[in-house]
């Protein structure tokens, strides 16, 4: 049964839909993570300026990875249901295929 289904249009099309998204953002993320260790190393005095009293904009770069994660996890999980429901039909027809073969 799996490799059918794993062999599927349905199912390969479901793997291009995730990666359409995984991907950009796995590596938008990425960039992001180390842009400020770049940054800190390469523009420090840039990264040095105050923002608001002792907060400068090397700590407000690296609070807000936090909420970039959580706002990536956010959009996966969203997108998540998209994929959940991409993937009960597969299974629904996989096993609508097996019961009319008598498997």
């Amino acid at each position: 049964m799996w490799d059918r289904v794993a062999t599927s249009r349905e199912f390969r099309d479901l793997m291009d839909t995730k990666k359409i998204f995984i991907i950009p953002a796995f590596l938008f993320f990425l960039v992001y993570y180390f842009l400020l260790p770049i940054l800190v190393g390469y523009a420090p005095q840039f990264m040095s300026i105050k923002v608001w009293g002792n907060v400068n904009l090397a700590y407000l770069f690296a609070l807000s990875q936090f909420f970039m994660a959580w706002t990536i996890a956010g959009l996966y999980v969203r997108a998540g249901d998209d994929f959940d429901e991409i993937s009960r039909d597969i299974i629904e027809k996989s096993a609508t295929a097996d019961k009319s073969k008598g498997e």
